[in-house]
C-alpha cells in the first residue's frame, strides 16, 4: 500500500491545521517544512505524494535496484511513481521540505514545465548535489514558500508553483552524472516491488480509469529498471515470467468481474485495457478454457437454478 498524506504525517509526528477532517486528495494540496529525521531507515514503500527535499545530512538513498550515498546537501526529487527508502547515517539531519498532491500539480493551467521535470520522470536521476551557493539559493526559495503558504493570498497556490519551478531549474541546470551502487539482494528486491506494484492496479475503478500498465515494458519503467532485468529476476526468483504473472492477475480481476459485477462484457474488457472484445475473449479462453460468455452464462444458470 502507498504511505498517504495523513500517514506520513502520523508517521513523523508532526500535524498540518490545513488538513483537519478537510483532506481530500480531490483538491490542490501544498506544504512546506523544515527537516526533522530520526536515525535509522525509513520503511522501503511507495508515497502517494510528490516531495522536494533539501538533504542536510548523510544517508543512503534506496531505491529497487540501487543505492546511492549522499554525503554531501542535496535536493531529492520524489513521486508516486517511484519507491524508495531513506537510511539516515549521520545524526544531524537537516534542510527543508515541499509536499504536494497530484491535484496541486495537475490544476496548473500550463504544467508542462512540471511534466518534463524529475518530478515525472520515472527514469534518471532524482538526487542533486548543492555547493554552499546553490544551497543558499534553495534554502532561500523554501523560505519564500513558507511565507507565502501561510499568507491569506487568494492565489497563493500559484505563486508556490512558481517557486516549485525555480526548484526544479535550479536542479536542472546542475545535473550530473550520479554513482549509484547494486543492492546485494537487487532480485528479490525488484520482484517484490514487481508484485506490489501489480496488486496496486486492481481493483480497477471503472468507468473512472482504466488499466493502464499491462506489459512487462510498463512495470519495468515504472521500476525504473530494463525490461529484460525485470524478467530475468522475476523469472529466477518466481519461476514465472512477468507476462504470466501480469496475465494471471488480470484473469482472476475479469473473473470476479463476470461473477460479481453488472458491468457488460464489452465494459469489462475495456477496463482492463482491451479496446478488441474478439481479442479479450481469445485471452481469457487460452487461460481458462472458457469465453468469458461462458463464464456469466453459467453464473446466471447457478442463480435461476
Amino acid at each position: 500500500m502507498s504511505e498517504s498524506i495523513l500517514q506520513f504525517y502520523k508517521r513523523i509526528q508532526r500535524c498540518d491545521p490545513q488538513l483537519g477532517t478537510t483532506y481530500s486528495k480531490e483538491k490542490p494540496y501544498f506544504n512546506v517544512l523544515s527537516r526533522q529525521c530520526n536515525f535509522g531507515t525509513v520503511q522501503f514503500s511507495y508515497r502517494d505524494f510528490y516531495k522536494v527535499t533539501l538533504i542536510i545530512g548523510v544517508g543512503k538513498l534506496y531505491y529497487a535496484d540501487k543505492w546511492i550515498l549522499v554525503n554531501r546537501p542535496a535536493m531529492l526529487f520524489s513521486n508516486p511513481l517511484v519507491p524508495y527508502a531513506w537510511e539516515s547515517i549521520s545524526e544531524e539531519q537537516k534542510g527543508m521540505f515541499c509536499i504536494f498532491n497530484e491535484q496541486f500539480v495537475q490544476s496548473e493551467e500550463k504544467n508542462s514545465s512540471l511534466a518534463n521535470s524529475p518530478l515525472f520522470k520515472v527514469t534518471g536521476d532524482k538526487v542533486f548535489f548543492l555547493d554552499d551557493t546553490q544551497i543558499t539559493k534553495v534554502l532561500d526559495i523554501y523560505t519564500k514558500m513558507q511565507e507565502e503558504n501561510q499568507s491569506d493570498y487568494a492565489n497563493k497556490y500559484d505563486v508556490l508553483r512558481c517557486y516549485l519551478h525555480l526548484l526544479v531549474h535550479t536542479a536542472l541546470k546542475m545535473q550530473e552524472l550520479n554513482k549509484y551502487e547494486s543492492h546485494p539482494n537487487a532480485s528479490q528486491r525488484i520482484t517484490e516491488l514487481f508484485i506490489e506494484l501489480l496488486d496496486r492496479q486492481f481493483p480497477v475503478d471503472y468507468p473512472h480509469s482504466v488499466l493502464s500498465l499491462r506489459t512487462p515494458a510498463d512495470y519495468a519503467n515504472r521500476l525504473s529498471v530494463h525490461v529484460n532485468h525485470l524478467n530475468k529476476v522475476v523469472k529466477d526468483t518466481t519461476g514465472k515470467t512477468t507476462s504470466t504473472m501480469i496475465a494471471e492477475r488480470i484473469i482472476k480481476e475479469c473473473t470476479q468481474y463476470l461473477l460479481h459485477s453488472n458491468l457488460s462484457i464489452s465494459e469489462i474488457a475495456y477496463s482492463l485495457g482491451f479496446e478488441n472484445i474478439a481479442y479479450f475473449s481469445k485471452f481469457y479462453r487460452k487461460h481458462t478454457g472458457k469465453t468469458p460468455s461462458e463464464i456469466r452464462e453459467q453464473q446466471l444458470f447457478d442463480l435461476c437454478k
